[in-house]
Parts: C-alpha cells; sequence; structure tokens
C-alpha cells in the first residue's frame, strides 16, 4: 500500500508524456517529468515521497519534506487566508494548518511548532500547532536513565517543555540546562524521573558513572582545544564554568576528579593542566 506522506519504494510500471507511473502493484502513482532521474528502466526500483497535489491526488516526488506523516517540526508559514495558514515544508504545496488547528493565531513568515497528520473527514495532510493532543502520557514504557530524542517544544518560567521520542510530554529545568535552546531544536537527553501522575522529568546530562565519564570527557575535550590548559578550578566563579563548559560546579568538580584520579590532568593553583 503506498502510503501519503512517507517515502515509499515503488517499481516503475511505465512512462508517458507527463512523467512515470511509479507502483506497489496494487496501486500506482505519477512521477512527474521534472523529478524523473536522467537514466531508468521499466521495473526499477525508486524512493519517492508521497503526498497530495493541488487536485488532492496523491503524486509522487523526489523532493524531501521537512515533516512527515506523524512526526513534529517547526515551519514557517507562507501565507494566511480566510480559512487557515500555509507553511513551507519543502513541497510545491503548502501544508494547510485550519484556525481550529492552532494553539495560538498565527503570523505570516513566523515559525510554529506543528504536527502533521490526515484528517480523517477529508483524507488530507494537514497541520496543527495544538501539539499536546498527539502526545501520551499514560502508556510509557521509558526507564529512568534511559537515552531520548528531545524536540523543545515552549519555553516557560519554570523549566522547558520538550516532545519525548515524538510521542510523551517532558519537562527540563531551566536551572538544570547550561545553553541556549528555541523551539525546534532537536537534542538528546536522559530519563530523569517519571512521576506517578505520567509526569517526565528529563535532563540533558546522564546519571550515574556515565555522567561523570560524559562531563569528564567533555572537560578533557576542552582542555585539548585549549592548548592543554583551562583557568579553572575549585574557586572559580559558577558562572565561568557554565559559560566555559556549559555544566554547573558540582559536575565540574566531580569531572575534575575523575580525570586527577585517571592522572590525565594536574591541578594548580591558577587551572588544570592536560598531562601530555
Amino acid at each position: 500500500m503506498i502510503e501519503i506522506g512517507k517515502f515509499n519504494t515503488l517499481k516503475i510500471a511505465r512512462s508517458t508524456n507527463v512523467g512515470l507511473y511509479l507502483t506497489d502493484g496494487a496501486s500506482d502513482v505519477l512521477l512527474p517529468n521534472k523529478y524523473v532521474p536522467s537514466e531508468y528502466e521499466i521495473d526499477d526500483e525508486i524512493e519517492v515521497f508521497v503526498y497530495l497535489d493541488h487536485e488532492e491526488r496523491p503524486v509522487a516526488t523526489t523532493l524531501e519534506p521537512y515533516i512527515f506523516l506523524n512526526e513534529f517540526a517547526l515551519l514557517r508559514v507562507n501565507y494566511i487566508n480566510k480559512f487557515g495558514a500555509f507553511m513551507n515544508w519543502g513541497m510545491e504545496k503548502d501544508l494547510f494548518v485550519p484556525f481550529k488547528e492552532q494553539a495560538r493565531p498565527m503570523e505570516e513568515g513566523k515559525r510554529y511548532l506543528v504536527y502533521m497528520y490526515i484528517d480523517e473527514k477529508t483524507n488530507r495532510l494537514v497541520g496543527s500547532s495544538k501539539t499536546n493532543q498527539f502526545l501520551d502520557n499514560k502508556n510509557i514504557t521509558l526507564e529512568k536513565g534511559e537515552e531520548v530524542d528531545l524536540i523543545v517544544s515552549h519555553i516557560t518560567e519554570v523549566g522547558i517543555n520538550v516532545i519525548i521520542n515524538e510521542k510523551h510530554k517532558g519537562l527540563l529545568y531551566k536551572n538544570e540546562v547550561f545553553e541556549d535552546l528555541r523551539t525546534g531544536d532537536r537534542i538528546i537527553g536522559y530519563i530523569k524521573n517519571i512521576r506517578p501522575d505520567g509526569k517526565i522529568d528529563v535532563s540533558r546530562q546522564s546519571f550515574g558513572v556515565e555522567r561523570i565519564d560524559a562531563s569528564a570527557q567533555k572537560v578533557l575535550d576542552e582542555l585539548k582545544a585549549s592548548r592543554g590548559f583551562l583557568r579553572l578550578h575549585d574557586n572559580s566563579n559558577p558562572e565561568d564554568i557554565k559559560t566555559i563548559l556549559q555544566m554547573s560546579k558540582k559536575t565540574f568538580k566531580k569531572a575534575v576528579g575523575t580525570l586527577y584520579k585517571k592522572k590525565l590532568i594536574e591541578i594548580k593553583e591558577d587551572g588544570i593542566y592536560l598531562i601530555k
């Protein structure tokens, strides 16, 4: 079955004056001439993205979209009319976001995090910035300490709301983040805590021995990039450590301790030195 909103590997069935017709054995879809490869043979397989054209007919393209079916992405609004917003997602036809699916009124030229799905009533690909309705924190199969993919959703005074593995809602606390994050950023994180009510706390750093090792490696990398010397020590201002290494002073001290025990660094009054 040819899947709308996804890449499909299809076989070239026949050539016409408007393009190639591709098949999965059950149904066909047109690959317009502008996307036809310079060399091909009938029965060759080709990977294409399938979506709906301006007349709502399935059509294939070799272009890669900015968003796929049932996934999230940060997209820019191309224009707005009386029906809703139309967003640039890398295709010839813009992605429609109805007014009822806008978390707040969209503005032309601005970017918003949206989810793309198939509208059951119209069978069309549409977008929604009301992302919470597509997330589930009831059926959680994650474990504490597990590495996960995060998408920054929105930022509040409490912390940074994230989407975990495109499935769940989570929260990064601001006082534990040492970098400038923006809506739409894709980062790696770790499950810190799963509460009885289903709320999930996440961290940018792993825990236990792995956390110390990861932090120690970061200090080591910075030492190598700084010709073997960092003007940081136990009495350094936490803000200086945060600026240079994007980590807390507590994490820094543990990392330095690890490197010292492994005889990789020398600690002096003016800072730490890499032992060559």
